[in-house]
């Protein structure tokens, strides 16, 4: 039996929902919508890697037996939300913070140890610390939400399985003969906030220059219209536009704030997440902002 799916099984033994990646790569090797010609698993219609990803033995070893692939876990139907803690490296550059040490310096400000937990070491020397979801609870996955190289994947995401392999290493357990469940001050930070009806924005009529005014309304409304998957990049854009008026002095930063998040936590964006995009963007755009007599 080759590693891989030694591996495969491993896992699925384990109830986690596996599928086959391309050998060498973190790329799945099952077929692309535009490609799939509606036979097989597909007869009802495309189904995607989410969908395919198994815990049946006998369709692991028949998938297994074609190519040395490597396996990927959808964690989703797994019941998985698994933290992901990158490298300086894995980001491209040396400046930026290592996954681990932000992570351990969230659990502190949090009052609570690094959770002794399954975890994996990755290709390029991060980690990928697994936890049991809670039930009843559908978590997407995140991008620095949680602390700065710090990543999550829940539904929507699949990580690489110990035993996979790449050019540039290996995938390997760590430590952690079990999943724990998900501590409960981690689940606050990644719950989105409940979506709320979005209704007229209301601003104040004297705290801003009507110009200022009229911008920040159409901007929260193009948030608030933003799809699925583009949502927390529209937000940013949006927001770094009105950091002109603020740079300004047409319109005090704090209601361009208010207004944002209201607007961010209104279509599911977590209130973490609102906060450290509509900082960065109006940062930004405070430093960036050339003279009004020049705009």
């Amino acid at each position: 039996m080759s590693g891989h799916l030694t591996a495969a099984l491993a896992a699925a033994e384990r109830g986690w929902h596996v599928f086959p990646l391309r050998p060498g790569t973190k790329r799945p090797a099952l077929h692309g919508e535009k490609a799939c010609t509606g036979t097989g698993p597909c007869v009802g219609g495309h189904r995607k890697w989410e969908q395919r990803a198994t815990t049946d033995p006998d369709r692991i070893r028949a998938a297994w037996s074609r190519a040395p692939f490597n396996v990927g876990i959808a964690t989703g139907p797994s019941g998985l939300v698994v933290v992901d803690l990158d490298t300086p490296e894995h980001k491209g550059s040396s400046d930026a913070p290592c996954g681990a040490a932000t992570f351990a310096a969230l659990c502190e400000r949090a009052g609570h140890p690094v959770p002794d937990t399954y975890r994996a070491r990755t290709a390029s020397g991060g980690q990928h610390l697994y936890f049991t979801a809670p039930d009843g609870v559908r978590l997407a996955n995140t991008a620095g939400t949680v602390a700065a190289s710090v990543d999550t994947r829940a539904w929507g995401g699949y990580v690489v399985a110990a035993g996979s392999t790449t050019p540039a290493g290996g995938y390997e357990a760590l430590c952690g003969a079990v999943a724990v469940a998900l501590p409960r001050w981690l689940h606050t930070i990644l719950q989105p906030a409940p979506v709320r009806p979005v209704g007229p924005l209301r601003l104040p009529a004297v705290d801003g220059s009507r110009a200022a005014l009229a911008a920040l309304e159409a901007e929260c409304a193009v948030v608030a219209m933003a799809p699925d998957g583009v949502r927390n990049s529209t937000l940013n854009r949006c927001a770094f536009k009105v950091g002109r008026f603020v740079a300004w002095g047409d319109l005090p930063r704090h209601v361009a704030e208010e207004a944002f998040q209201a607007a961010g936590e209104a279509i599911g964006l977590t209130a973490a997440e609102c906060r450290t995009t509509i900082r960065s963007a109006l940062n930004s755009s405070q430093r960036t902002a050339r003279p009004r007599e020049a705009a």
